[in-house]
């Protein structure tokens, strides 16, 4: 074997659909790459990503994560993501690269994920395949980052303001989702609850339905993959 055989990019593979997951393994490391071999970890939830991450912090770190957004909770009231989780690996495992693998092409959703993590990479998952995974791998240990086609574009359309998502908006949509009411929900955030009605027409007037109720406000979040 010689020395361009034997090097070995690590990946690890976080969501919560084993077949996911397993499929990137078996056409990653089935690729017959120039430089390399790939060798793929597969995670089937938060904590077992969260696990390997903090493990690889202190051992041999992964060359690139693979982070899907919307990982569900093992617990009815965790408030944890992908985005959670890239927060995490920029801190702890800052050479690691991170990309997400998203149904979401939302411009807000992605714009919230480039505030908070700032990937190396973007991946719309109705556009992996082989090929574009393979660019993926090539792409973003060379020269970061890569992004899919419809990811590309929605980045293009990223908003020029400030505006975003924050985690206490994040939160109130989580608990709003969950059926918590509104003045239930200021202590959980520490507010009063004329800040929550505040920031719930704030968001309603960011998602465009500044006359929906709160379920129309839920509805619009779970399709922007905010909750």
């Amino acid at each position: 074997m010689s020395d361009l055989e034997s090097k070995v990019v690590r990946i690890l593979a976080i969501d919560d659909h084993e077949m996911i997951t397993t499929g990137y393994k078996y056409i990653l490391e089935a690729e017959k790459f120039d430089d390399f071999q790939v060798r793929v970890d597969i995670a089937t939830s938060f904590e077992m990503g969260k696990d390997k991450i903090e493990m690889s912090a202190k051992s041999l770190k992964y060359d690139i994560l693979l982070l899907d957004i919307q990982l569900f909770p093992t617990h009815e009231k965790d408030i944890r993501s992908g985005e959670d989780l890239g927060v995490l690996a920029r801190e702890l495992v800052p050479e690691s690269k991170v990309v997400f693998m998203s149904s979401y092409s939302d411009n807000l959703r992605i714009n919230s994920i480039f505030k908070s993590v700032d990937p190396d990479g973007y991946m719309v998952k109705s556009e992996i395949d082989k090929k574009s995974l393979r660019a993926m791998v090539e792409t973003v240990i060379s020269n970061p980052p890569y992004y899919t086609a419809s990811a590309f574009s929605a980045i293009r359309r990223r908003m020029k303001n400030d505006i975003v998502v924050d985690e206490t908006n994040k939160k109130i949509l989580y608990y709003l989702s969950i059926g918590t009411r509104t003045k239930d929900i200021a202590p959980l955030i520490s507010s009063a609850n004329t800040t929550v009605e505040t920031r719930k027409r704030q968001l309603k007037m960011l998602f465009g339905i500044e006359n929906g109720n709160d379920i129309a406000l839920i509805e619009e979040a779970r399709k922007r993959g905010f909750i």
